[in-house]
Parts: structure tokens; sequence; C-alpha cells
């Protein structure tokens, strides 16, 4: 009873929020639900406020809710179709990742943006958006700052793909299935993939999506490896200061093993067809809720202060993901 009482007011504000958010995501899909629901709660926090005892709740939903919508958004892959579809993708897909980090680290250090926030934007373009940053975000205990900056960095050039990548593949002379893995390397979220993949034809949508999905898998080695990196960090900081407690148990992404684990299971065919929409759709709407819980606990005047320097890394890893795809491509 305790742990409502000081909980619900917060996960109540989160999910009010979130349900507007999703229609709206549903209304607006180029734009989608975890962006206006950062959005939403970002305007509520710095205009009329959110009510002190909602604090806590809004935590909660921000942490435990994001970790366990990534392990609902695991039970709707497939990890066999995935293989047998993307493994003719796997080429492209695993040098735009390794363009998108490389560029992340080098002009983030060039431009000084400080190590979690090139680290989420590096991850956000190289894997999935939204749903990677919500990954990476607890991992390397990022803030709800660097998560909200992040987050509408990815947005902003996920629009600017959807509105230009169709056009410019007819420019290029992409057939469906080029123009597919482009828009499915090249642009970070789902629905924006999606959206980009049909404009252009309905073959180019379908084998975007499958190669989109195979970029989603990526987030287990990355978060893995984002772990690690952590561990490391903190061990040193533990040796330098002994008020700081290691521990690599706590460190480690546990959701992401279950995240696996449910993505084996729909695999061997637990959960039935019918129901696999409808656990995609609660797993995306629980990213929708965390993150408007982020966009209540963030500072619009902090983000203001944070300048444009993250916001021109995101174009430049953006353009050289888009730019790799093509050159992969067009040497394969």
């Amino acid at each position: 009873m305790e742990w409502i009482r000081k909980n619900y007011q917060g996960i109540l504000l989160s999910l009010i929020l979130s349900i507007i958010a999703f229609k709206l995501g549903k209304m607006f899909p180029i734009i989608g639900g975890p962006v206006f629901g950062i959005i939403l709660g970002i305007l509520i926090n710095n205009t009329i406020g959110k009510p002190q005892k909602s604090q806590e709740g809004i935590k909660f939903t921000s942490k435990k809710i994001l970790q366990w919508a990534i392990i609902v958004l695991g039970a709707s892959l497939n990890i066999k179709q995935i293989y047998e579809t993307g493994i003719e993708s796997l080429s492209v897909t695993f040098i735009t990742l390794s363009v998108a980090f490389i560029t992340a680290f080098v002009f983030g250090k060039l431009l000084n943006i400080p190590y979690k926030l090139k680290s989420l934007i590096g991850v956000g373009t190289a894997i999935c958006g939204g749903s990677a940053i919500a990954a990476i975000s607890p991992i390397i205990e990022a803030d709800e700052l660097e998560v909200a900056y992040s987050i509408s960095t990815i947005f902003l050039f996920n629009v600017i793909a959807v509105l230009i990548f169709p056009s410019l593949g007819h420019i290029i002379g992409f057939d469906d299935k080029q123009f597919g893995l482009w828009a499915g390397t090249a642009i970070n979220d789902t629905s924006s993939v999606v959206a980009a993949g049909y404009i252009y034809s309905n073959a180019a949508g379908a084998y975007a999506t499958i190669v989109k999905l195979t970029r989603t898998t990526m987030i287990i080695p990355i978060s893995l490896i984002f772990a690690i990196i952590t561990s490391i960090q903190k061990k040193k900081e533990s040796k330098q200061n002994q008020s700081v407690n290691y521990s690599f148990k706590k460190i480690f992404p546990w959701f992401i093993i279950w995240f696996l684990v449910a993505s084996i299971l729909n695999t061997i065919g637990l959960f039935p067809k019918d129901i696999i929409s409808y656990i995609n759709t609660i797993g995306k709407f629980m990213i929708v809720m965390a993150l408007s819980a982020i966009g209540l606990s963030t500072d619009f005047k902090k983000i203001l202060q944070t300048g444009i320097k993250p916001l021109l890394l995101g174009l430049i890893v953006w353009f050289s993901v888009a730019v790799s795809s093509i050159i992969v491509q067009t040497w394969k």
C-alpha cells in the first residue's frame, strides 16, 4: 500500500499523457507517439507544472516501465524470420552501425559533447531511434534531459528522411529492394521506415520493415557492450574513490536478457499469431508512457542551454549513415 501511495499519482499522470500521445501518434505517424509523449510532458512540466507528490511515480515510469517495454517488444520479434530475410542486409547493417558509432564519437569529441549524450545520439541513429535510446539510457545512467534531447534530435531527421528519401530514391534509380534496404538502414524509427518504404512502393515498404527489424535485434549486443564499458568506468571510479560502490550485477542490463528470452519464446511459436500485433502495440504504448514521464522530468531551459551542437552531431551521424548505406549497396 505504501508503494501505491507514493507512486500512483505519477504513474496515472504519465498514463493519461501517453493515451493522448499514442492517439496523436496514430493520427500523425511521421511524428509518432514517443515524440508527442515527450513534447506533452515537457509542455506540462514547464508551464503549469506537475504535482509534487507525482515525482516518485514519474521516476518509476521513466525507469522501470521503460525497461519492461523493451521486454514486451521482444515478444513481437521472430528471430528465425529476421535471420532468413535479414541475412542479405547484414553487411549493409553492420557497416552503417559502425559508421554511426565512429562518427558519433569522433565528431562528438570534436564538438565537445558529453559522453552520454553522444552515445544516445549514436545508438538512436545506428539502431532504432527511441527504442534503442530507451534500452541504453538506464545502462549508461543518462538523465532525463539527455534522453529528451537525443529523442528530439532523432525525431527531426526521421521527419526529414520520410519527406525526402522517396524522391531521392527515384533520382538515384533504386529498385524496390534497394530502396527498402536504404530506408531500413538509414531511417531510425520504425513508423518512419514503414512510412518512407510504402510511399516508394509496397514491395519497398515490406522489405524495409524486415531490414528494420534486423536492426532492432542489434539492441542486444550493443546494450551488452555499453554495460561492459560502464562497468569498466565504474570500476575505475571505485578504485579512485572508495565511497563509490562498484557492482557489475547492478549495471548489467538484465532486461535485455528477458528481451532475448521473449523473442525466443515467440520464435518457437509460444505466442499465437493473432496476439503478436497486440503485444507489439502494448510494447509501443509502454514506450510512449515512459517517454511521457521523461518529458515530465525535463527542464526546457536546460535543453536550450545545451545548445545546437548535439543537433549538429545528429545531422552529421544521420547523413553519414545515409550516404554509407548508398555506397555499400553501389559496391556490392
